[in-house]
């Protein structure tokens, strides 16, 4: 008897950026009738299309009533709805993530994760280590310091007073180094003291089917810089509108990768080729971290692409979803 939608297991879907997971996302869904949660923190942003990679969709309303993103016809939560200048974490993401995965099943609908913020995943799976609330005071100080100093020189400050969390915490993540710091101040212990290490952790498999995509590293940074050179127009439009909007240009949002390197090519300060090689490098060096994180999860299922003509998302979904078809354990 094949299992109800409520029985059978989700599936998480991870992999670096241009890997292919929304279309293997959505593959499943059609399959199955799923709902989808994104799992990246950046396609949160309203305004933000192009730069994040956000699925083309629409605001429609369910039977219920309540309005849902939709792509290509399929529910797809946790995308569109944060204003620029707020910021989303880990724990926001697990908590809200709960309640949208719980309202899907209740709608007898399976549920599919996909994205590449690891952390993200982490939390909704294998929970975060215990760390203290924001301090909105703190958090206020930190933020005009960034503003002022910028992140290198705050980099910087967090090697002098955690070494171990800097060398985990690229200079360019704000807000990972806005947080270390936060941790510190609250505290008066480095952040990295009171790291667990559960992100190192396996996943729960018999909760979920966990899949990584993992292509060939020379066609993924292929894959990077075709798709960057298609968005770049698009790009620098949407950096331009909603600097005209008012945005500030270090708010949140616009610490995506390639944002700021479109905000000074907007600013005179590199011409289209600088521009384009910077967020092309940029988002390469960020692949490379995702597949490294990714990688520590030996207990997934991985699907390495060797080839386009190999790439098949309609496939691989079938087989995904043909594991995901056992039971729950009771």
């Amino acid at each position: 008897m094949s299992p109800s939608p409520e029985q059978r297991k989700p599936i998480v879907i991870m992999g670096a950026t241009a890997s292919g997971k929304t279309d293997l996302a959505v593959a499943l869904a059609k399959l199955c009738g799923g709902e989808i949660i994104s799992a990246d923190s950046r396609q949160v942003y309203q305004e933000l299309s192009a730069g994040t990679a956000k699925p083309p969709g629409q605001w429609r309303p369910l039977p219920g009533g309540e309005h849902v993103y939709y792509h290509r016809d399929v529910p797809y939560h946790y995308v569109d709805f944060l204003d620029p200048r707020s910021s989303c974490d880990a724990g926001t993401f697990a908590e809200q993530a709960r309640e949208i995965a719980a309202q899907a099943q209740g709608r007898g609908n399976p549920v599919i994760f996909a994205g590449g913020t690891g952390m993200y995943i982490q939390a909704y799976w294998n929970g975060m280590d215990s760390l203290p609330k924001r301090n909105p005071e703190i958090r206020s100080r930190l933020e005009e310091l960034f503003a002022k100093n910028g992140n290198e020189k705050m980099h910087k400050q967090l090697c002098e007073v955690d070494p171990a969390a800097a060398e985990k915490i690229p200079p360019g993540n704000t807000q990972r180094i806005l947080r270390a710091l936060e941790v510190h101040q609250i505290t008066g212990q480095p952040l990295s003291k009171l790291w667990t290490g559960r992100f190192h952790c396996s996943l729960p498999v018999q909760k979920a089917v966990f899949a990584v995509l993992e292509w060939e590293k020379p066609l993924l940074r292929e894959r990077i810089t075709l798709r960057a050179r298609a968005i770049f127009d698009a790009m620098r439009e949407e950096t331009s509108r909603l600097l005209d909007l008012g945005y500030p240009q270090d708010c949140p949002a616009l610490k995506s990768i390639g944002y700021p390197q479109m905000i000074d090519h907007l600013q005179g300060k590199a011409d289209r080729t600088q521009t384009l090689h910077e967020i092309i490098s940029s988002t390469q060096a960020y692949a490379k971290r995702q597949g490294t994180w990714f990688r520590r999860y030996k207990n997934a299922v991985f699907i390495r692409v060797a080839s386009p003509d190999s790439w098949n998302p309609e496939q691989e979904a079938g087989k995904l979803l043909a594991l995901a078809s056992a039971q729950l354990p009771a």
